[in-house]
């Protein structure tokens, strides 16, 4: 077995060699999800559009992230990481090139939205990583594939508007978007011939079909469906946000369209979770084969917070210091990415805390200290020195990257085979973090926004009370009828 490795940073063989080109393939989805946000002003002048355009095309980026991560956790499940990875990268470079050539408001807003299906990608590696890494390693592995993979979207911060600079005109913006689709589409063919889905001799469990996620108990079969409701809610907010009521982007006709489609979808999922379940209405799941669906809603909720969070100030932080603070939009680019570059070190940092000190009293610290975060973020105002409001930014992230890097130690250790699925579920959650977040945005003023956020952050750590610690073994079932127990923790 490949994971008797030591765990260096600097082999680029067996695992290690996954970890990076996992964590290579999530920084260019990231720079691409995210190569609009410095170039907001350049698109604003270049294609006429209004500031509530420009902010409907940040709702739109993250919008169409929620229902993908959610069905890429299915597939990557089914067809294993290697191969939707890859495709992910090849044919989310279209999107990516249609919105480098879009005209209008209505182009832009298509491809924006299309392109909202690359933010899954995430997923894909965190079942990758939790194939190749034990349980004692596997909070810093994760942590580092997230924090150095979302730091793609400080590296678009960097690097864009200088290459846009470079290539120079008012196009250039243009430009610079096609090269991170061009980097995105090369990559996907690395990425296929250099990975393989687990160490040489391991299985790869696969869940029994592909149509809902499995729970184990009556009560946990409640839950779900209560815990799916958030996700339609999150895209119903987003189609009355584009109604006459919002920006008048869509007629009244198609919004209550789409609130119909989004209702029947619910139901066809409820029906799709019965027929998968149940059976545990008949007869009770045996206990070796059990797990506890609530560890995924607690994770929900500080997915929620954590992640929502960050999408949601990683989009609005440069203008909220330019206006705050009077700063050139390349000086608050610069401001602003110091919130994204403590991802390089907190969310490993996150990860490896869980593995040292245990999943949940890790997640408890992290989580108050994302609240006190905020409400000092909720403080801050043009009579603070820049240095001071700089200062809390970063140690606001500090803990909310930290968390998502201690949310995401957890997730692979509830269930083997369903790892793609609560991690799509769990990923989706932050994206209806975004879109809450970001929705409110739109109605208040900075400062009540940071205060709304600590709000929920207090709530995630009331949620959390109830999870309780990985502990033993999961067992999966391999294909002869054989049982595999995996550790999830030292005892």
């Amino acid at each position: 077995m490949g994971n008797k490795d030591k765990f260096n940073l600097f082999s680029f063989t067996g695992k290690m060699k996954i970890l990076h080109l996992s964590w290579f393939a999530f920084f260019i989805t990231f720079m691409v999800w995210f190569n609009l946000a410095p170039f907001l002003q350049s698109v604003k002048e270049s294609l006429g559009l209004t500031t509530a355009e420009i902010k409907t095309l940040l709702i739109l980026n993250v919008a169409f992230t929620i229902p993908a991560r959610v069905v890429i956790g299915m597939l990557t499940d089914k067809y294993g990481p290697r191969i939707v990875y890859s495709a992910l990268l090849a044919i989310c470079s279209i999107p990516c090139f249609a919105f480098a050539l879009s005209e209008t408001f209505i182009q832009a807003a298509i491809s924006r939205f299309a392109l909202g299906f690359i933010g899954a990608g995430f997923v894909v590696g965190i079942r990758l990583v939790s194939e190749w890494f034990p349980h004692n390693e596997l909070g810093t592995a994760e942590g580092i594939y997230g924090g150095w993979g979302n730091f793609g979207s400080a590296a678009a911060a960097f690097t864009l508007p200088t290459v846009a600079v470079m290539l120079g005109g008012e196009d250039g913006w243009r430009y610079a978007m096609a090269i991170t689709g061009v980097m995105s589409l090369l990559f996907s063919f690395v990425f296929y011939a250099n990975v393989t889905d687990t160490p040489k001799g391991s299985t790869y469990f696969r869940p029994k079909n592909l149509g809902a996620m499995e729970v184990t108990s009556t009560g946990d079969f409640f839950l779900l469906l209560l815990m799916k409701i958030p996700m339609y809610g999150a895209l119903a907010l987003l189609a009355w946000k584009l109604s006459p009521a919002g920006i008048s982007m869509l007629s009244d006709m198609v919004v209550n369209s789409i609130y119909a489609g989004l209702v029947a979808l619910y139901l066809y999922e409820v029906w799709q979770v019965w027929k998968m379940n149940k059976s545990i209405f008949s007869e009770p799941v045996p206990e070796i084969h059990q797990y506890k669906f609530k560890q995924v809603a607690v994770l929900n909720i500080l997915y929620f917070a954590t992640f929502g969070s960050e999408l949601a100030v990683i989009s609005m932080l440069p203008l909220f210091f330019s206006e705050t603070f009077e700063l050139t939009p390349v000086m608050a680019g610069m401001v602003a990415s110091a919130y994204a570059f403590m991802n390089l070190m907190s969310r490993p940092g996150g990860g490896w805390l869980s593995d040292k000190f245990g999943r949940k009293p890790t997640l408890l610290i992290l989580t108050a200290g994302l609240a006190v975060g905020y409400f000092f973020m909720g403080q801050v105002n043009s009579e603070w020195p820049l240095w001071l409001a700089v200062v809390a930014a970063m140690a606001c992230s500090f803990f909310v990257q930290s968390g998502e890097g201690a949310v995401f130690a957890t997730v692979p250790l509830i269930k083997r085979r369903m790892t793609g699925q609560i991690a799509g579920m769990t990923g989706a959650y932050g994206n209806v973090g975004a879109v809450c977040y970001l929705t409110v945005l739109s109605l208040v003023d900075y400062s009540t926004f940071f205060l709304v956020i600590a709000g929920t952050a207090v709530l995630g750590f009331i949620t959390l009370l109830f999870m309780e610690e990985p502990s033993g073994q999961i067992a999966e079932v391999n294909e002869d009828g054989s049982v595999t127990l995996i550790d999830v923790a030292n005892n």
